[in-house]
């Protein structure tokens, strides 16, 4: 098959070109400078020079805390050229996997969250990507909106990576620990979306790694694994403030009837300890 990955440069889509590669797929790899998604006329013709069957969308804005004083860079990027692309798409008839989060969820519930839960998110970052979900169901009858959460891979920036580097440079470290959310692991959700891109079922689905944690307890069982002597605080979202609101509680589980499953969220941790090091410079 052949599929198109964009935002590949970013910590998501590198692991997913890897996947798509490795399953024998076709690959084109776009990011910034080979395609501007957030121009309709540029994505709309390049997507229909290159044919692809499928399309599976990393690209994104992903700062959370800097999207609060952006929003319109991030509602370009996260809703503009996201409906740029399923417009292209449906233009060819091509499928497109697009990449959500967890953040379109209030953080009320108190058991994890499902596909069809009413979305309400806190802030902007949350708020633009559901506008990008919008927008790809308005465009395109074959997709499939795939919500994952807490994502960290070894090729992008991520709390399990600066949490890591923040134990070589401190004694302790203060986390939350009253924000429970789905650690997942990039290179174990990048071939779930490669088979999406293979699969004929639209909607929303639910992506994250199985089971569930708080900040504390994802750091705490990232230092035991890394062997890292640094001793963790516990401490409060209130006492930790930032600039964008966080869900407490944004576990996501599925209704489906065929789920997407990916291991434990402490089998991620170790599989990126190992990425770590085999990306590490020589």
């Amino acid at each position: 098959m052949r599929l198109l990955v964009t935002g590949a440069a970013g910590m998501l889509g590198h692991e997913v070109v890897a996947a798509a590669e490795r399953l024998g797929h076709e690959v084109a790899a776009w990011d910034l400078p080979e395609c501007d998604l957030t121009d309709e006329r540029a994505t709309t013709d390049a997507v229909r020079r290159l044919e692809p069957r499928a399309v599976v969308n990393c690209a994104a804005y992903t700062n959370v805390d800097g999207a609060e004083d952006d929003e319109a860079t991030a509602e370009r990027v996260n809703a503009g050229a996201a409906g740029n692309l399923a417009r292209a798409c449906a233009a060819i008839g091509a499928r497109l996997v697009q990449v959500s989060t967890d953040y379109v969820f209030d953080g009320s519930k108190r058991e994890p969250w499902i596909e069809s839960d009413a979305v309400a998110p806190l802030g902007a970052y949350g708020r633009t990507k559901l506008h990008g979900e919008e927008q790809v169901a308005e465009a395109l009858a074959d997709h499939a909106i795939v919500r994952t959460a807490w994502l960290f891979g070894p090729h992008g920036p991520n709390f399990v990576s600066t949490m890591l580097r923040l134990a070589e440079e401190r004694d302790e470290v203060s986390v939350v620990t009253d924000q429970v959310g789905s650690p997942t692991f990039a290179g174990h959700l990048a071939p779930a979306l490669v088979d999406m891109a293979e699969r004929s079922d639209i909607g929303v689905f639910h992506g994250a790694g199985a089971g569930s944690c708080s900040w504390y307890e994802l750091t705490l069982e990232a230092y035991d694994a890394a062997g890292v002597a640094c001793r963790v605080l516990p401490t409060t979202a209130e006492r930790f403030a930032r600039p964008a609101p966080r869900p407490a509680y944004s576990v996501l589980g599925s209704e489906r009837e065929h789920p997407i499953a990916l291991p434990p969220w402490q089998e991620g941790v170790r599989a990126h300890l190992t990425a770590l090091e085999e990306v590490a410079p020589r």
